[in-house]
């Protein structure tokens, strides 16, 4: 009897040439079919040995081309989380007077004193442009949606992503309105609940026409108790804000929480 080889590949199953039709299981994107028959009297070991060969190596290509992209797997600019779960030792937890929150374990504390009730500051020993800053300021507000909403309350706080220091005439260019040298963009906005406080999480990229780092990401966590308004403020520049700051950034100010 005749012999006939064959293998399909990352392909749908062939129609049937026969007039009745016949109902075929369905074939994965990255199912394998490997069907080999021979005269039987004509099978050597050479034959054989490339056959096993052969198949091997198409199952080891289907194998890797079926493999699921998983978490660990790096997204554009980041660093891969090999072992897929934060590593306690990336970060140390801190304990305020009314607040604590999740501190990168290599960042130092800072005496800098920027804005009106600071009472923590802590940045990166590489690079001070990536740091976070914790303010307690008191407030006649009984909840922070007392300020309305988000981008209001981000108004009333506004010193918090920098004054713009020049203002002399300029071109509109570079994305910059006319006679402005800086700008900010806010990029997310949420307003989680926990234990029973309303918070407010502002996302903003702020740039400005001399900086060097492409813009800065700027995050904010805010809520109101017991008459203080506690805000959170953390940020990195843009560049390495997509070489592994953004993780630290977001981690100290998602894990803020007031008592």
């Amino acid at each position: 009897m005749a012999a006939t080889s064959c293998f399909q590949a990352l392909s749908t199953p062939a129609r049937s040439l026969s007039s009745s039709p016949r109902i075929q299981p369905p074939i994965k994107p990255t199912q394998l079919i490997i069907c080999s028959s021979q005269k039987r009297e004509d099978v050597t070991t050479t034959d054989a040995s490339i056959s096993r060969r052969l198949a091997l190596t198409v199952l080891i290509g289907a194998a890797a081309v079926g493999t699921k992209v998983s978490p660990a797997d790096a997204a554009y600019g980041e660093a891969a989380n090999v072992f897929g779960k934060q590593k306690s030792t990336e970060f140390t937890t801190y304990s305020g007077p009314g607040f604590k929150l999740s501190i990168p374990a290599k960042w130092n504390p800072s005496k800098e004193v920027e804005y009106p009730g600071q009472v923590l500051r802590y940045e990166d020993n590489f690079d001070t442009t990536s740091n976070l800053a914790v303010m307690v300021t008191p407030t006649d507000k009984k909840s922070i949606t007392d300020y309305g909403a988000p981008e209001d309350f981000l108004s009333k706080v506004d010193y918090l992503l920098g004054k713009q220091a020049y203002f002399g005439k300029t071109a509109s260019e570079g994305g910059f309105e006319q006679d402005a040298v800086a700008t900010a963009n806010i990029l997310e906005v949420s307003t989680p609940e926990v234990d029973g406080k309303k918070y407010y999480f502002l996302s903003v990229l702020t740039r400005t026409a001399d900086g060097d780092e492409g813009g800065k990401h700027q995050l904010i966590s805010a809520t109101v108790s017991d008459g203080k308004l506690y805000i959170c403020k953390a940020q990195a520049g843009d560049k390495r804000w997509f070489k592994g700051a953004r993780k630290y950034v977001e981690g100290s100010t998602s894990s803020f929480s007031v008592a």
